[in-house]
């Protein structure tokens, strides 16, 4: 199970910043805080889909189409 921790979050119960994790647990999404133990699971609705990072595995991330790029020389004009 991964989890990971959600920069900025604060913890509803203790009060405290960047301990917040959020993880995934028979298709249901859960946020944890590493500090006091609060846990609930977290809504569906706005969770956006994950974005590629350094962190993250491409294979996570949706597929980018390819550019062409056409590079101009402006000595030539």
């Amino acid at each position: 199970m991964k989890k990971r921790f959600i920069a900025g979050a604060v913890c509803p119960r203790c009060s405290e910043m960047d301990k917040i994790v959020m993880y995934e647990k028979d298709e249901i999404n859960y946020r944890e805080c590493v500090e006091c133990g609060y846990e609930d699971e977290m809504p569906v609705a706005g969770l956006a889909h994950e974005i590629a990072t350094r962190v993250t595995e491409k294979s996570a991330a949706p597929e980018a189409s390819e550019q062409v790029l056409n590079f101009v020389d402006p000595s030539k004009d």
